[in-house]
């Protein structure tokens, strides 16, 4: 298939190879760009980098990537309000997922006191909150909403995913921040929340579960595809 104008895509956080998410993604990238016929130019953005939204203009697609805390969470939110606001497709995986929906709950939802309990785990709204059970290299099943965009990627409604993650949507503020604009499209074998969508968005998901890890065992991602064919949109 013929390449077309590279993509390209922001993968915003703080890079650190020791990390299997970090080291699955560019490969994921390589992988979905390959099956599609696009060549894709991606480039690690520190957050300590993001001070506005400058630096963010050039690229097609963002990518919130695991590895939270971030050496500046403000950096990760302006990231993740730029591709909201500016509607370029965005995908969030595990820290990626969390911080997407601490932005929705401030910027949207108007929660301003709304943080992550792993950094202020006194707050009164501790919008993510340590899960009854940490998913740390655990792999489990997951059940997609029909019509959704991580569902249509998928091509079916059910899979297994890993994860390496200790924090979730706090329950308690679960239904109000799903009251609106974002939508709960993927739940476990428990039926905890693990992804969301934004409605009225070209390409706005983010997963609690690690789709990019599927790389590693030389699978395209399908997500990720999805991710990708939604940034050569963006550009078309």
């Amino acid at each position: 298939m013929e390449k077309q104008h590279p993509l390209n895509i922001a993968l915003v956080g703080d890079h650190d190879p020791h990390i299997t998410a970090h080291r699955a993604i560019p490969l994921a990238l390589e992988l979905a760009g390959t099956q599609t016929g696009h060549a894709i130019r991606l480039q690690w953005l520190a957050t300590s980098l993001i001070t506005d939204n400058a630096v963010l203009e050039d690229f097609d697609g963002v990518w919130c990537v695991p590895g939270s805390p971030y050496q500046n969470e403000a950096g990760a939110l302006q990231a993740i309000r730029f591709a909201r606001e500016q509607r370029r497709p965005f995908l969030g995986t595990c820290g990626g997922f969390q911080h997407a929906v601490l932005e929705y709950a401030r910027n949207v939802m108007g929660w301003a006191d709304a943080v992550h309990g792993e950094t202020s785990p006194e707050a009164e709204r501790a919008l993510l909150t340590p899960l009854s059970c940490a998913l740390v290299e655990t792999i489990d099943s997951l059940q997609f909403e029909a019509g959704s965009l991580i569902a249509n990627a998928y091509g079916r409604q059910t899979a297994f995913e890993g994860y390496h993650c200790r924090f979730g949507v706090n329950p308690d503020f679960e239904k109000d921040l799903l009251s609106q604009r974002l939508h709960a499209v993927a739940r476990d074998s428990a039926g905890d929340l693990r992804a969301v969508e934004l409605q009225d968005h070209p390409f706005f998901v983010a997963t609690l579960f690690q789709p990019e890890r599927a790389a590693l065992e030389g699978r395209v991602p399908p997500l990720v595809r999805g991710f990708v064919e939604a940034c050569a949109r963006q550009v078309s």
